[in-house]
């Protein structure tokens, strides 16, 4: 029986996956903070607080702290991950937790150092970070302990990691800060371009996932979305279709599929032919519009596949990594500072 409870947590921009050792992923929020503006108290974290974007009162904000990946608000990250050490291990500890968090592969030491900080600072003890592409190659069960070249996309809310890996350890990485997010706003612009009608990001996200896609589909689809009128000020519903959300996404899209090019163009030959062979793995939240893997593909000449536990992948490797722990760190995968 381990006394000190481990900890591996998925610290994305725009959701939040908590995996603990021996009981797999036990919490699944929004990257979202309620904070009393008079006293800067938390009041909701997660899915309550979400809920409370856009709709909030004058002395409550709904924030991310969280943004491209990294921490925007030190105070605020500090009290969400307290949050989550109380939630995932309640009050009364014998010993502090050890915590393993996830950070993009393009982080700087500072940035490193921030996280690290914040997780001392709300509670846990020993505190560690992983590369995104790591953690998600793991998750997907990638060999990478072999000799070969495997290639993880790994698009974000905030960011897209982007990594060829081998020998248990990361030979070329690149970190774009573009995902979900830029989508969200790409489709909020469009809309407000084309029918001058203000949507919020919940509403652009909900959009992106009915009717968003990156490829032509076999049968086009069609939904109903509401706003506030810019023009006339009032309430007003219209409907969009998947060809101009795809029109509008062609943007984000387009820059990870460059960034993709790049960091193959820059694939050692022997890692390159390894990669051509076992092909692409795309994970993340991302990964899952429509026809993105057949998009890249066709770009790229490569297969590409969707990991079937795309939206987790992360997390379940992080808590993987905790499981071999001293082999990760020898590899230097884990940082601590």
């Amino acid at each position: 029986m381990r006394l000190v409870p481990e900890i591996g947590i998925d610290l994305g921009t725009a959701n939040i996956l908590v995996y603990r050792r021996g009981k797999g992923i036990i919490l699944s929020e929004p990257t979202v903070v309620a904070v009393s503006t008079t006293n800067k108290r938390v009041l909701a974290v997660g899915n309550a607080a979400r809920e409370m974007i856009g709709r909030t009162p004058g002395n409550i904000m709904a924030i991310r702290p969280l943004k491209d990946g990294v921490i925007a608000d030190y105070t605020v990250t500090h009290k969400m991950l307290e949050f989550i050490r109380l939630k995932t291990c309640g009050r009364a500890q014998l010993f502090r937790p050890t915590v393993l968090i996830c950070v993009p592969s393009g982080v700087t030491n500072v940035e490193r150092r921030a996280v690290i900080k914040a997780a001392h600072a709300a509670g846990f003890g020993r505190a560690m970070t992983i590369e995104e592409p790591m953690a998600a190659a793991i998750g997907c069960g990638l060999p990478i302990a072999n000799a070969a070249g495997n290639m993880i996309v790994d698009i974000g809310g905030g960011t897209t990691d982007i990594a060829v890996v081998s020998l248990g350890g990361i030979v070329i990485s690149e970190s774009l800060r573009v995902g979900g997010n830029k989508m969200d706003e790409a489709i909020v612009r469009h809309i407000r371009n084309a029918y001058n009608l203000m949507i919020g990001d919940q509403t652009a996200e909900e959009v992106k996932i009915r009717v968003g896609s990156a490829y032509p589909l076999e049968q086009e689809l069609r939904m109903p979305i509401r706003g506030r009128d810019l023009v006339a000020g009032l309430p007003k519903t219209i409907e969009v279709t998947s060809e101009e959300i795809r029109d509008a996404l062609t943007e984000p899209v387009r820059q990870i599929a460059e960034k993709l090019c790049s960091v193959l163009e820059r694939t050692p030959p022997e890692l390159a032919s390894d990669i051509i062979q076992r092909g692409i793995m795309l994970t993340g939240g991302g990964a899952l519009l429509r026809g993105l893997d057949r998009l890249l593909s066709e770009i790229t000449q490569i297969p590409v596949e969707v990991a079937d536990n795309a939206l987790h992948s992360v997390a379940v490797g992080t808590g993987r990594a905790l499981e071999g722990l001293d082999e990760i760190i020898k590899s230097g995968a884990v940082t601590r500072l």
